[in-house]
């Protein structure tokens, strides 16, 4: 889900031409005090003399958007200090207009570095991602209302984008059925139309499972009887019958457990799901051996390049 953000927030906003020639110009800044020690103290001394906090400039990584967003914000918070370096060492900054355009994007691209912050803790499962994207969405939606000009312009941009990148999240599976089994979200994120798909896939899980249950309790050798080769057609017929019975017998069983577990409250429960699962799985046993598959899913892969980056180390 990050790169797919990363994809929608530089195809709507990053690639903007007015927005490209702050980046490149920031990049030249940040890296005129990354390069030079005299640099860096004279900026900590004009911080120092004009009461604000010493900071360093953030560099920016091109495969990483927020990171673009970290350093331009570094400059937006430095722009006194930046300002009064560059008349005391002919540094050239950025003019008024691109520093409104900075601050206008940083206000735009604030929901989308939050989200992304969230989606690749430790913690984030697939659960997150329609939840996550249904959010980013209505604020987006919401916000182009009052918004005016390129503002406006951009937000719309980006919401278009966003439609576009993630229209699928609705119709895969492992999302929906991950969202539904998780108990801070349930079906309270999809349409009308999602909601009863979820809700007829998770049953239809929950009897596969069951089945697959009553398969290896069967298939287990029982001892030989005199009358072992003498099955017939109606035995046949009842082997089918009690087959079907189950399914049935099953699908009930699911459906008990989706009604008795969708009304309790949504809010977000003191533990993770798991171990909310953990805690009710003797109320709901086959929802919580579902979700115990489901919610096991990362919704990035960030964490696990944290954990390789660690291994080098």
């Amino acid at each position: 889900m990050a790169h797919t953000l990363q994809l929608a927030v530089h195809e709507a906003v990053l690639s903007q031409r007015s927005i490209s020639d702050c980046i490149a110009f920031g990049r030249k800044m940040v890296g005129h005090f990354k390069h030079s020690q005299v640099a860096t103290r004279a900026l900590v001394d004009l911080q120092t003399k004009l009461g604000m906090k010493p900071a360093r400039l953030q560099q920016d990584v091109s495969t990483r958007w927020n990171s673009t967003f970290y350093m331009l914000r570094s400059l937006l918070q430095q722009k006194r200090a930046l300002a009064a370096y560059g008349v005391d060492h002919s540094l050239p900054t950025l003019n008024p207009m691109q520093w409104s355009l900075i601050e206008n994007m940083l206000t735009i691209l604030d929901p989308c570095e939050q989200l992304t912050r969230d989606i690749c803790k430790a913690t984030s499962t697939t659960a997150d991602v329609i939840p996550a994207v249904q959010a980013l969405k209505r604020l987006l939606h919401k916000t182009v209302a009052t918004d005016h000009g390129v503002k406006k312009t951009s937000k719309t941009t980006l919401l278009e984008s966003i439609n576009t990148r993630f229209n699928h999240v609705d119709d895969e599976p492992l999302y929906f059925l991950a969202t539904i089994l998780d108990p801070r979200y349930k079906d309270r994120y999809f349409t009308s139309a999602t909601k009863q798909q979820a809700k007829k896939l998770v049953l239809e899980k929950m009897n596969t499972q069951q089945r697959q249950h009553t398969h290896v309790l069967t298939d287990e050798p029982e001892a030989e009887t005199t009358e072992s080769g003498n099955n017939s057609l109606l035995d046949m017929y009842a082997e089918i019958l009690e087959e079907n019975t189950d399914s049935e017998v099953y699908s009930e069983k699911g459906h008990i457990e989706m009604q008795a577990t969708l009304p309790l409250s949504s809010e977000e429960p003191a533990e993770t799901p798991l171990e909310y699962w953990r805690t009710n799985k003797t109320r709901f046993p086959d929802l919580a051996e579902l979700a115990r598959k489901y919610l096991s899913a990362p919704c990035t892969s960030v964490d696990s390049e944290r954990l390789f980056q660690l291994l080098r180390m």
